[in-house]
């Protein structure tokens, strides 16, 4: 076991135990690693700038930056020219804040009881789609002595967050009220869209036309935001009349498509940022007749070379890539040989001349005929949002282009 590496833990250990104590290596070994071109997201950005041209861009980079590392995606895009940073809760955004990050930043995904009053005082715009969110803000807001920024949410159709139009002039009014009583200022109307994934899906026209409604009531009550923004990546790139005045594209900032109907990275003209590398750590000839990682859902059908790869689901290897997760090694791509575990899986190499060491690529670019995340969203039905959101922690992100 490697012990403490922090000094004065060592020290109080040593004094302890009487016997010194081993510290970690200073460079880990990499079995496997996610490797992020900040370049590609700069580019990435100024694509989604140039499509919507008369809209700010606002970065979404919740969760981790979609897998690829929060702060150094957020920075990135700033230096690409987003104006606005978005975060699903809140202590991304304060985390954003405590390391440093400057301008506009929103989060809106608050619980009851949410730190409405350190989000005011960071300086963080917040999103409300009910009163007693509103009234939990105001109340905040008078307690720190300064105005919340508030960004009011209507759902148009998406059912999920946001005040139903029935709810939305009542909600409407009631931060009227909170503004002329100087407890929030009133930032953004918003709402988010269904189907934006394929764009001549009908709910896309009429969840527009609610949103302008929404505008239009918001409006003769006496609000007037600083923006409205509807537009999410597939909007950004396909749906000029959801642009309003700010967009906020997010899968597509890390180069990876909103959706097939929507097009490849290449026809969007998007650079995929994430390559998932690994190494072998054994490999090993078997005979005809060998089952395959457990319940042998993989059976070798001639004399060949199995390649163990130090990744598996803990890692956010999908589990249902068994026998169909693709890779490329030695040249070739191949397909995952039996059933995924938990921290490793196996590739037949089919006799090939591959030792312990070389790499494997599990998706990237796919410039040099590795697999893309759009390929293994494929091969395991889902979307490549997951493919790339849950790559897990363990896994060392390793930075290119962090120059800028």
């Amino acid at each position: 076991m490697v012990g403490p590496t922090n000094p004065a833990i060592v020290n109080i250990a040593e004094r302890l135990w009487g016997v010194p104590v081993p510290s970690a290596p200073t460079e880990p070994v990499l079995r496997a690693e996610a490797r992020v071109d900040l370049d590609a997201i700069r580019a990435n950005v100024q694509r989604l700038r140039a499509a919507a041209p008369t809209a700010e861009v606002m970065a979404v980079v919740k969760a981790e930056g979609y897998g690829h590392g929060l702060l150094p995606s957020a920075l990135a895009a700033k230096d690409a020219g987003a104006s606005w940073l978005g975060v699903a809760i809140l202590d991304e955004a304060l985390a954003l804040r405590d390391s440093g990050v400057e301008g506009r930043i929103l989060a809106w995904l608050a619980a009851p009881g949410e730190r409405w009053s350190d989000a005011i005082r960071a300086d963080i715009d917040v999103s409300v789609s009910s009163t007693w969110a509103l009234d939990e803000v105001s109340s905040a807001a008078e307690t720190t002595g300064r105005p919340a920024r508030v960004h009011l949410k209507v759902d148009t159709g998406l059912g999920r967050n946001g005040a139903t139009p029935n709810d939305w002039p009542a909600l409407v009014q009631s931060a009227a009220k909170a503004q002329a009583d100087g407890t929030i200022d009133l930032a953004g109307l918003w709402s988010h869209l269904a189907y934006a994934d394929e764009p001549r899906h009908p709910t896309i026209t009429a969840q527009v036309a609610v949103f302008r409604q929404a505008l239009v009531v918001a409006e003769d009550a006496g609000l007037d935001p600083e923006v409205r923004h509807l537009a999410n990546s597939a909007a950004t790139l396909t749906l000029p009349e959801a642009h309003f005045d700010l967009v906020r594209p997010g899968i597509a900032v890390y180069g990876v498509s909103p959706g097939v109907a929507v097009g490849t990275p290449e026809q969007l003209g998007l650079t995929p940022a994430m390559t998932l590398a690994a190494r072998f750590v054994a490999v090993k000839r078997v005979p005809a007749g060998q089952g395959v990682s457990y319940g042998h859902q993989y059976v070798t059908t001639a004399e060949t070379t199995l390649g163990l790869v130090p990744l598996g689901y803990a890692d956010g290897i999908p589990r249902n890539a068994t026998n169909v997760g693709p890779v490329l090694a030695a040249g070739r791509r191949r397909t995952i040989a039996g059933r995924v575990c938990m921290d490793q899986f196996v590739l037949d190499l089919d006799g090939d001349d591959v030792a312990a060491g070389d790499e494997v690529l599990l998706f990237g670019p796919g410039t040099n005929g590795e697999p893309t995340a759009e390929d293994w969203a494929l091969a395991t039905g889902t979307i490549g949002y997951e493919i790339v959101t849950r790559i897990g922690a363990r896994v060392p992100r390793v930075y290119v282009g962090e120059s800028g």
